[in-house]
């Protein structure tokens, strides 16, 4: 199941300010952590599904290139995102 415009529109307006604003780094970061638990939950059940395996891989380094970006340009909001998030790091 994909990410519907609602959770979007949801996951925009509490990381990005508002729901219009769709090119925020850390409205993307958020979608992609939605994105990446919604497949990883499906991987736990489905292990040898190795399409999916490969996008969670392709998610799981845009986001980690997002969040270089954004460890350099705003430090405070990006420890203050991945506490948000529950992200590792």
């Amino acid at each position: 199941m994909q990410v519907t415009s609602e959770v979007k529109k949801n996951i925009f307006k509490t990381y990005g300010g508002s729901e219009k604003n769709t090119g925020s780094t850390a409205g993307q970061i958020a979608l992609y952590t939605e994105r990446i638990n919604h497949i990883s939950g499906h991987l736990t059940t489905n292990r040898k599904d190795y399409a999916n395996t490969r996008s969670l891989l392709k998610l799981v380094g845009k986001r980690r290139r997002l969040l270089n970006y954004m460890m350099k340009e705003d430090l405070m909001g990006y420890r203050s995102l991945i506490e948000k998030l529950n992200i590792r790091k």
